[in-house]
């Protein structure tokens, strides 16, 4: 997200950097010329600085919660990471909390402002796939020991950190929420995992007798792809959910095959540009507080089916906003910053 601020000076200034590691706080500030930084122990003297109007949030899921309503409280609009929350109470919590303050709430859904994504889900909605009948992916990629993806006590594991791109996909591609699901694991004798599941599969019922499957894993090679087939055809993403390299689709309709790759671009650089001009507008975003919700109240019913065995129903409200290609915002593409006292999954 920081070097996406170069791609985003239109309406986006990075004005403050918190963190608990002194040496981050050094580093970055230099590198970004930012002036205004801060620990943790700090945060809500800044929220209350006037010196800064929105805040990104990427910490660990099971903290989002907490710095979200701490920033409303101040005044302050929020951009979060996905998911939103670790439970749908917690999402709740944080959509009352910009509401009671009048701020501005988005859950950070790249993927809702890149074009293939955008044109894949148009494409679904358009009849030329006929009737839409099912949605697979597969999501997967190695995770390092010590990551904090595999830390249970910080709410990790497959599905929060990948099944929730899968899932998003099915409801775009679908335009509805699901119905009701079933999900199985896996967790080999890896010590990777003694505290998450490394592989997750689960089937989402859609109404109209559709159907979306996925799998996500910490412990199989790179995959990223989707596919949504109808009655007359199917389109398929590979790669779907990626940011260092361009995204690519194949349409298959009466007998002919398209394929389209784009070049890569800057997913990070949309996010901010988008959010800016809902506040400088008064617009409510899309992706909304709401939109992080509902994935949320999937996941959790997910958990829910891991732990029983069963079939898990969902009641959750249908969506009269979704993804457009009226949103796409296209950055030219970064390279990643070298990273300070972090490491890649």
């Amino acid at each position: 997200m920081l070097p996406a601020f170069k791609n985003a000076a239109s309406n986006s200034t990075l004005a403050a950097l918190v963190s608990s590691d002194r040496q981050k706080l050094k580093s970055l500030s230099k590198r970004y010329g930012v002036q205004h930084t801060c620990t943790y122990d700090e945060v809500d003297d800044l929220f209350a600085s006037g010196e800064i109007d929105a805040v990104f949030i990427a910490l660990p899921n099971n903290m989002h919660k907490d710095y979200t309503v701490r920033a409303a409280n101040a005044g302050l609009h929020v951009l979060c990471e996905k998911p939103l929350a670790v439970t749908a109470e917690d999402c709740e919590e944080m959509i009352e909390a910009a509401r009671e303050n009048g701020v501005k709430l988005m859950t950070a859904y790249r993927l809702h402002f890149e074009r293939a994504n955008l044109e894949a889900a148009e494409l679904a909605h358009s009849g030329k796939l006929g009737d839409l009948r099912y949605f697979s992916s597969e999501f997967s990629q190695q995770v390092s020991q010590g990551n904090i993806r595999l830390d249970d006590e910080l709410t990790g594991g497959p599905v929060y950190d990948m099944g929730i791109y899968c899932i998003n996909a099915a409801r775009a591609a679908f335009a509805a929420e699901p119905t009701e699901l079933i999900a199985a694991a896996t967790r080999p004798r890896d010590r990777r995992f003694r505290e998450v599941p490394d592989t997750v599969s689960v089937i989402m019922k859609f109404p109209g007798e559709r159907i979306a499957s996925f799998t996500c894993s910490f412990g199989a090679a790179d995959r990223s792809t989707y596919a949504v087939v109808g009655t007359k055809g199917s389109i398929t993403l590979d790669p779907a959910y990626e940011y260092t390299e361009g995204l690519a689709y194949t349409l298959r309709t009466n007998g002919r095959t398209r394929e389209r790759r784009l070049e890569k671009s800057d997913q990070f650089a949309p996010e901010l540009i988008y959010f800016s001009d809902c506040i400088l507008q008064d617009r409510e975003p899309e992706p909304s507080g709401e939109e992080g919700l509902a994935d949320v109240c999937v996941i959790q019913a997910i958990h829910q089916s891991l732990e029983s065995g069963r079939w898990v129903p969902l009641d959750i409200p249908q969506r009269s906003r979704r993804p457009t290609l009226r949103q796409e915002i296209r950055r030219p593409g970064i390279e990643p910053s070298r990273l300070v006292h972090a490491a890649a999954p």
